[in-house]
């Protein structure tokens, strides 16, 4: 491809002096958050803390009329405790339109089956159901932490979390070891490990309990003492319980240069964070800015938390009634149908060590600055949003004309593979849509890569976007 007619370069080569400091500063801030929401639920809960310290009040007040709908009015919409929606009410009534800068907070984990304990050989284990697109084998021979909660008899919510502490233990699921895996190497990589095999290893010391000789799965009685000892809770509470199995320790800090960082959960809790940040920075929109920060887009976007409930058309409708005189359906598909949103996502990299699967010039690379895609989907666009030609531009206009250094990528080559995102359920309703977001290597794996500079340049680009 000709330099003149796309010439990309480092956005680390473009930053002002005085930017790189916060760009590292920046990147600290977003590791913490990494480090206390590795689940949906924790998530939620820090961005509603953040956003109370920020000045947003629950959307429950403003509908209860203890508080008055006016422009400015910051409001935070909690669903369940695992979605959460940010809004600041612009000038114009939402009837006008909305500018949206809307992502997702699960990530790709193992869930803990609803009977999971079992006991062989001395060996306490736990079954798991996988969550979203994983290499099922990668996720062996992993320290690996519990993140649960637990409603108990009595209806006594207990949040339980094991293995991210230093002082915790942390837990683990076995591979086969070399010398034994002559059969398991014939395998595709996507047989290595079975569903069913993926396994937690919790115990090994046995009940020495002297008034229950006979009793069958020490290991496993023993972990449940110590469960119910420290806990309070059963066996069977596990039935009706939510547990998570994520990858345990920290987000650290990737290269001589610290200009990456390497964590779980990037995919796409990287997206949301720059979106709350840049919502935070908003204070009197001409338009209502949102941002969404949704739960369940790994496994369709479906259920009462995910981007198709109804959910947020709901919270919508119910501000417009309190600002028109008359509400009337129209006026909420007046709004979505003048919304214009970014659906930020995390998109593919280029890896040199892996290039026979990118289209090097239709990809982003690392370090280039935030993305845009104009289609996802696979095989055919199958799938897919597709913006058009019209607001691409705008978009790229409001990025140039705040410095927002920005390039173009797909998602691999064409028959690869392909992936979708929230883009579409938005664009369903009539809104302009494009995805945008922060290039990564190894996504959907128990530690993803991301670089400094473009989670920086998402911030940037979502923030000019909502305050156009």
């Amino acid at each position: 491809m000709s330099d003149l007619i796309y010439k990309r370069e480092s956005a680390w080569l473009k930053l002002q002096e005085d930017e790189k400091k916060y760009v590292f500063d920046f990147a600290d801030d977003y590791k913490l958050f990494l480090d206390l929401g590795k689940t949906e639920r924790e998530t939620a809960a820090e961005i509603k803390r953040q956003a109370i310290e920020n000045g947003y009040i629950s959307v429950e007040s403003v509908l209860s009329g203890e508080t008055e709908i006016k422009p400015g009015l910051k409001i935070y919409a909690l669903n369940k405790d695992k979605s959460i929606i940010l809004i600041v009410l612009g000038k114009e009534n939402i009837e006008k339109g909305m500018n949206i800068v809307g992502g997702h907070i699960d990530s790709p984990r193992l869930d803990l089956k609803q009977v999971p304990f079992y006991e062989d050989t001395d060996l306490a284990m736990l079954k798991t159901h996988y969550y979203g697109g994983i290499k099922k084998y990668q996720w062996a021979s992993t320290p690996l932490a519990l993140h649960g909660v637990v409603m108990t008899k009595g209806n006594n919510k207990v949040e339980i979390t094991i293995g991210e502490d230093e002082s915790d233990p942390v837990f683990f699921i076995s591979d086969l070891l070399p010398h034994l895996a002559k059969d398991q190497m014939q395998k595709k990589a996507s047989e290595f490990i079975e569903g069913e095999d993926l396994n937690l290893i919790i115990g090994n010391i046995p009940s020495d309990d002297k008034d229950d000789k006979d009793a069958k799965d020490k290991v496993k009685g023993n972990i449940l003492k110590i469960l119910n000892e420290k806990y309070g809770i059963t066996e069977r509470d596990f039935l009706t319980a939510e547990f998570e199995v994520v990858p345990a320790g920290k987000a650290r800090d990737v290269g001589i240069d610290r200009s990456m960082i390497s964590s779980y959960g990037h995919d796409d809790r990287v997206c949301s964070y720059a979106g709350m940040k840049s919502i935070f920075d908003i204070d009197l929109p001409t338009l209502t800015a949102v941002g969404m920060f949704m739960d369940k887009e790994e496994v369709g976007s479906q259920g009462n938390t995910g981007s198709e409930s109804m959910y947020f058309e709901n919270i919508m409708a119910e501000l417009i009634n309190l600002q028109e005189e008359n509400y009337s359906d129209l006026y909420l598909r007046r709004s979505f149908m003048n919304t214009k949103v970014l659906s930020a996502d995390v998109c593919c990299a280029y890896d040199p060590n892996f290039k026979s699967a990118y289209d090097k010039a239709n990809t982003g690379f690392m370090g280039y600055g935030l993305q845009v895609t104009k289609y996802t989907g696979s095989r055919g666009k199958s799938s897919c949003n597709d913006a058009n030609a019209e607001f691409l531009r705008e978009v790229g206009d409001i990025f140039d004309s705040s410095d927002v250094v920005w390039q173009t990528g797909e998602l691999g080559k064409v028959d690869q593979g392909g992936g979708g995102t929230i883009a579409y359920i938005l664009a369903n309703y009539g809104a302009e849509v494009v995805d945008c977001g922060v290039p990564m290597l190894s996504m959907h794996a128990p530690y993803e890569l991301l670089s400094k500079v473009d989670l920086y340049m998402a911030y940037k680009g979502y923030k000019s976007f909502l305050n156009r």
